[in-house]
């Protein structure tokens, strides 16, 4: 499924060469990108992966987005006025009908977001502070979340939780939250999504996210440099370390080849 079917970035010039985010894709010549059911975002450090996956964020208004408020030049809203300047299409369905909006289920999943829930798993405290915020958001007077935060009933379910927690590693807590996060018929934007698993986990989550991708009506656009999730996913690929947006295949790219490099080096070791 494509509810996405382009992103066009903003082609804004401005006078200052360092104002995030125009620095970030100042140097792109095309700023044009057309997505599949499943699209890879690649590059090293300050790329622009994750910048550009907030920014799809913000402009689609998904659940997860940040806005970045913070430049060192006045109080020009630059990451709100870029964002305002890109523009997008919505995809088809199976029967060829444009879409209208994105689905209300899709969400921006970012890497700290997992790392958080785990914590806020293992940690005592957070726990309980995050069981008592989800409560609250239901409609909960201040007297009731009170009332509950002494109740044994609560306490109780803070022992249920850390049991189950001890019971598993963070990378197989890492795939039950991104099992809680993902349902069907959505969109996800998933930042680093390999963060904390082995590197079978991270071959078994880009092969369940084929699987959503086929059969359950999911769109994906991922930020990675995993080779294991790059040569498991049915993805288009880009790469931001170019100037060009070309579609490049999995084992054209650094940190791949870097791998196959490293244990071919190696490939006598194997051998013995």
């Amino acid at each position: 499924m494509i509810y996405l079917s382009n992103f066009l970035l903003s082609q804004k010039k401005v006078n200052n060469p360092n104002i995030y985010p125009y620095h970030v894709f100042a140097e792109k010549t095309e700023k044009l990108f057309l997505f599949q059911p499943i699209t890879v975002l690649y590059g090293n450090n300050a790329s622009g992966k994750s910048t550009l996956l907030n920014i799809i964020a913000n402009k689609l208004k998904l659940e997860g987005r940040e806005y970045a408020s913070c430049n060192k030049y006045g109080n020009i809203a630059y990451f709100s006025n870029f964002v305002n300047e890109c523009s997008y299409e919505l995809g088809e369905d199976e029967l060829g009908r444009y879409f209208t909006s994105i689905p209300e289920k899709s969400k921006y999943v970012k890497s700290e977001d997992i790392l958080y829930e785990i914590k806020k798993i293992q940690q005592e405290k957070v726990l309980a502070e995050g069981y008592i915020y989800e409560h609250a958001k239901r409609g909960m007077s201040k007297s009731e979340v009170e009332s509950m935060r002494s109740s044994k009933e609560m306490w109780k379910q803070m022992e249920y939780m850390k049991f189950a927690q001890e019971k598993y590693s963070n990378g197989e807590t890492t795939l039950q939250i991104l099992d809680d996060y993902l349902e069907t018929d959505a969109l996800y934007l998933l930042d680093e999504p390999e963060v904390s698993l082995s590197h079978a986990n991270q071959v078994i989550l880009a092969e369940k996210i084929n699987q959503m991708a086929r059969l359950l009506k999911c769109q994906f656009i991922i930020s990675t440099h995993s080779p294991f999730m790059l040569g498991t996913l049915n993805a288009k690929i880009y790469n931001l370390d170019l100037r060009d947006l070309n579609v490049v295949k999995w084992i054209e790219l650094e940190s791949v080849r870097y791998a196959y490099d490293f244990f071919d080096k190696h490939r006598c070791e194997f051998d013995d």
